[in-house]
């Protein structure tokens, strides 16, 4: 299907999606499962000083209720079927890695979405973030039929920034107290790309650039 082509949102999900990592390991990127959740805590947990910073938390007067891992799957998944999300889970040579989201999909005259991400710390650095995000960014643009994808990322959040600097996605603005992150709320910086800037797709720009 040609780059911002006409939603198709029984096409667009679930999906899976596939790449080869520079190190030639195979990268994966498919619908978030309730059967992730030994592989899901796992991860989180040997990764918790690495991604603790990052992560969003509630607010005072917010539900703090807990929530289990399956009541977060199907909570994600009715909103997968209802069009405004898509939990994908990232798997390495067959090992669950980590997330990325596509959030808040806002369809009519926007056709916008934004995309949240991390991946369990032994795992970076082989290359599979930039390129499970480029694979979901064509995802979207393609198959989904979105225009504009957003990235927010705290300004000292540098793992994350280097992701959309790979990318090449450009910086588009600057959000203070954006979102309650570790505690707080926290500044992001705002990133965005748009499908007239990817004709050829983010992932073929990537891997020719990797060349």
């Amino acid at each position: 299907m040609r780059l911002g082509a006409a939603p198709a949102d029984r096409a667009a999900w679930p999906a899976r999606l596939e790449a080869t990592l520079p190190d030639g390991g195979r990268l994966v990127v498919r619908a978030l499962s309730r059967r992730d959740g030994p592989a899901w805590h796992e991860a989180r947990q040997r990764s918790a000083a690495w991604l603790h910073p990052w992560d969003a938390t509630v607010p005072p007067g917010g539900d703090l209720r807990p929530t289990t891992f399956p009541a977060l799957v199907r909570r994600l998944h009715r909103a997968a079927r209802a069009g405004t999300t898509y939990p994908f889970a990232i798997e390495i040579d067959g090992r669950f890695a980590g997330q990325v989201t596509v959030n808040n999909i806002v369809r009519g005259s926007a056709q916008f979405a934004s995309i949240g991400y991390w991946i369990a710390h032994d795992l970076a650095g082989r290359g599979a973030m930039p390129r499970a995000v480029a694979l979901v960014i064509d995802h979207c643009f393609t198959v989904a039929g979105l225009h504009r994808i957003e990235v927010c990322i705290r300004p000292e959040n540098s793992n994350s920034l280097r992701v959309v600097e790979k990318l090449g996605i450009g910086e588009v603005g600057y959000a203070p107290r954006f979102l309650h992150i570790d505690g707080a709320w926290r500044d992001h910086r705002i990133y965005a790309i748009t499908v007239e800037e990817c004709p050829g797709g983010l992932l073929a720009r990537l891997e020719g650039e990797d060349r």
